[in-house]
This record gives C-alpha cells, sequence and structure tokens, in this order.
C-alpha cells in the first residue's frame, strides 16, 4: 500500500456528515429539477465523486463514494469486492483499488440489485471477476425493473451484469485466507438482500439493510417491507458484537451501538404509524401529525426526509 493510501486509510469516518454528502447514493430530491429523474442525476452526480479508502481490519478496506459502500479483500486469489458502485466512477474506483494491491479483480458479490451497488458490474466483470448474488437480484437484473418511488423503470442489464454464480439462503467462500459467509435476510430493503461477514476479521457489510444516520429507502415495487427491514435489523444486531467493524450500505463505516439505534428508530415509527392507521387516519393526517419529529434531525438529512419515510412505511403497515 502506497503511503499515500495509507494516509487515507487512517481517516476516520467521523468525519461523515461532509463524506456522506459526497458518498451519493441517490441525491436529495431538491437538487434537481422536474426535467431530471433521480436516478439518472444520482449517476451523473456519481461521476464526480471522490472515493475514500478506509482500512478497516484484516487486510479489509471500504471504498466510500460512488453508491453504496464497497468492501474489498485482496490477496493471492484476487481481489474479493461488495459491490461495484456507479460506473461512471469507474476509473476512481480502479485507482482506489490499485493503491490497495496489484492483485486482479476476481470476486464480486452484490448485496442485492438495485443500480448504486451494481451499475459497475459489468466493467468488473470484463476485469475478470464471477459476480456472486442472490437469486432474486439476477431476477431483477435481467428483465425491465420498475421502482414506482423513482418512477423509473430500469432496462435489462447487459449480459456480463448478470450475476452468475447463484444462491438461495446462504453461501461460504474461503478466499485470500479470510472465510465469507453470504446470508441471505429474506426480503427487507428489496427481495434480494444479504450480507457478507469476513468471519476471521470480524467484519460484516450490511448492504441496504443498514443506512447509518440516514432513513432508508425500501423497496415495495421489487419485494422491500418496513417489516423486513426491522427483521434484518434485528438479525444485524444479533449478529455482531461490540468489536465487529460494520459497513453499512449508506453512511459511515460502525457498529453495534449505532445499529441498535437504527433499529429502535425503525420500530418506533413503525409502531406509530400502524397505531394511527389502525385508528383510521389518512395519509395525509399521518403525515401531518409527524411520527419522525424526534429523529428528524438526526436521520432526515439526506435523501429521505420525514415526510417521504412516513409515506413508505405507511404503506406496509395496517
Amino acid at each position: 500500500m502506497s503511503a499515500q493510501s495509507r494516509e487515507i486509510s487512517r481517516r476516520r469516518f467521523t468525519a461523515s456528515a461532509g463524506l456522506t454528502a459526497t458518498a451519493v447514493c441517490v441525491v436529495p430530491y431538491r437538487v434537481f429539477g422536474a426535467e431530471e429523474n433521480l436516478v439518472a442525476a444520482s449517476r451523473k452526480a456519481g461521476e464526480t465523486a471522490n472515493i475514500t479508502v478506509q482500512g478497516l481490519r484484516g487486510n479489509i478496506s471500504a471504498l466510500i463514494g460512488s453508491g453504496g459502500n464497497i468492501a474489498v479483500l485482496p490477496g493471492g486469489d484476487g481481489k474479493v469486492i461488495i459491490d461495484s458502485g456507479f460506473f461512471g466512477t469507474r476509473s476512481k474506483i480502479a485507482d482506489a483499488l490499485s493503491s490497495l494491491s496489484p492483485d486482479p479483480i476476481k470476486h464480486l458479490v452484490n448485496t442485492h440489485w438495485h443500480f448504486d451497488h451494481t451499475d459497475g458490474n459489468e466493467w468488473m466483470h470484463s476485469a475478470g471477476a464471477v459476480i456472486t448474488a442472490h437469486e432474486n437480484t439476477k431476477k431483477h437484473l435481467t428483465t425491465r425493473t420498475r421502482v414506482e418511488d423513482w418512477n423509473f423503470t430500469f432496462p435489462a442489464s447487459p449480459a456480463g451484469a448478470i450475476p452468475t454464480d447463484l444462491f438461495t439462503t446462504d453461501k461460504t467462500l474461503h478466499l485470500n485466507g479470510i472465510t465469507i459467509a453470504l446470508k441471505y435476510y429474506g426480503p427487507a430493503h428489496a427481495d434480494g438482500d444479504i450480507s457478507a461477514y469476513f468471519v476471521e476479521a470480524d467484519v460484516l457489510h450490511t448492504g441496504d439493510t443498514w443506512w447509518n444516520g440516514h432513513y432508508p429507502f425500501i423497496d415495495y415495487s421489487t419485494g422491500g417491507n418496513i417489516d423486513g427491514m426491522i427483521k434484518a435489523a434485528e438479525a444485524n444486531v444479533a449478529t455482531v458484537t461490540d468489536k465487529t467493524i460494520v459497513i453499512p450500505g449508506h453512511g459511515p463505516v460502525g457498529g453495534k451501538a449505532e445499529m441498535i439505534a437504527y433499529r429502535d428508530m425503525l420500530t418506533d415509527i413503525r409502531d406509530q404509524i400502524t397505531t394511527l392507521k389502525e385508528h383510521g387516519k389518512s395519509l395525509n393526517e399521518i403525515v401531518a401529525a409527524k411520527s419522525t419529529a424526534a429523529y428528524d434531525a438526526k436521520w432526515g438529512g439526506f435523501f429521505i426526509n420525514g415526510e417521504f419515510f412516513t409515506k413508505l412505511v405507511y404503506k406496509g403497515v395496517g
């Protein structure tokens, strides 16, 4: 690793407020006009995003800045990469990967199908990666897929972007001296969410079942739901110890305390909105009740504000 990359790796993501603003997954609605779709705006912003390399433990690093957070494990079996970010950030991702080691890209795991985690699939496959994912991730990447809350229909991905190493519940990889346990959550953020746990290093990548410091998007169009998100959050908390390093789908690298706060936030808001809906309140009345008010300052400053998150939760309760 170069001196420059070692310096980058030492930067703690406690400066994450600024970094999160550049770690674009999907940009806030307020930054683009009616003529520009959220997906297009996100990809455009990703073209100028910077990549920060954060060294973690056991030779594992996180790449922050291109869509969803990326994990990298270099070694003699070739680089193992969790999620591929935006295609427009390809050159910067490639530079960051080269700063870690000269090992070729050989293995790519997708935590789910969304574009901010899979747009780089094709180029990583062309570089030599076998793509592993849950079977539902392949299902959405191989067909036209509509996400209503993004007002966007994704075309089928090119053949090189499609995962070929598939599983349904669990899969274990043994690469670069590390056991990597892949586990399916069940429908949560979408219907193909998996985690990747680097066992000996005690480093967990949760994909988008955890957004550290942000309200999460829930993709009801492809099988996501609020109860599944809470179930996944509970599973994450049960999996880790106080020493586990956890890479969220979005937001700063963290650990168990932050994951507990996230689970509790989801549960409280879900329960409040459920009660209001059971008492016959309309969506407009529930939005006006501001069930998220106690959390908005901490969780509502990025892609999803309290009103949008209220509407997402409302869809899945009652």
